[in-house]
């Protein structure tokens, strides 16, 4: 999948889970931040690609992108797997405690919870696909939904951009406009 549909897919999942989820407490400053987590989680998968979008910000991202695509094994490796979700949980989890004492006022569980929602709904959309994805790596066996690959979604082309990625799309205005008293109640609060 395209990077626009993993953001995409993230939201979606993001926006399901708080719409039909008991929220806890938050400032608003902790949901715009989690929301922005959420987003990098969906696309943090791909950082096993030395083009993408992560390394090419960067200005010697290209050199380290190949470093880093070397390490974790290629594309669709590690980073695409149950142990890759482990290992970036565990990483993210570390990264938020430094940050912790920098920003007191942000509620970092919730915060690591919107990235790792991103980053499985990456994973999950990427079974769609024609490579799969090696959910139980070590064993290199690439799960795909469905099972055969001429039937999946071929990245970047016709099905993606003009049915998967517009579904999407009337699925958050479905999730949005049946979930709108749990939305002003949610603004209500925080706005209070």
């Amino acid at each position: 999948m395209t990077g626009r549909t993993h953001d995409m897919a993230a939201f979606t999942a993001l926006s399901f889970i708080v719409l039909t989820q008991p929220l806890p407490n938050m400032t608003m400053a902790t949901g715009l931040v989690a929301v922005v987590a959420n987003l990098i989680g969906g696309i943090a998968p791909d950082i096993d690609q030395p083009t993408a979008p992560f390394w090419r910000n960067l200005p010697i991202g290209g050199v380290v992108g190949r470093v880093f695509k070397t390490l974790i094994g290629g594309h669709r490796f590690l980073s695409h797997s149950i142990l890759g979700v482990i290992l970036f949980g565990i990483g993210w989890h570390f990264f938020l405690e430094v940050m912790k004492p920098s920003f007191p006022g942000l509620n970092m569980t919730i915060i690591w919870w919107a990235f790792m929602i991103g980053f499985v709904s990456h994973l999950i959309m990427d079974t769609f696909t024609r490579e799969g994805v090696p959910w139980l790596l070590p064993i290199p066996v690439k799960f795909g939904i469905p099972p055969t690959k001429a039937f999946r979604v071929e990245t970047g082309e016709f099905v993606e951009r003009f049915v998967i990625f517009p579904l999407l799309i009337v699925l958050n205005a479905y999730l949005y406009y049946t979930h709108y008293q749990t939305i002003r109640d949610i603004l209500h609060h925080q706005l209070k």
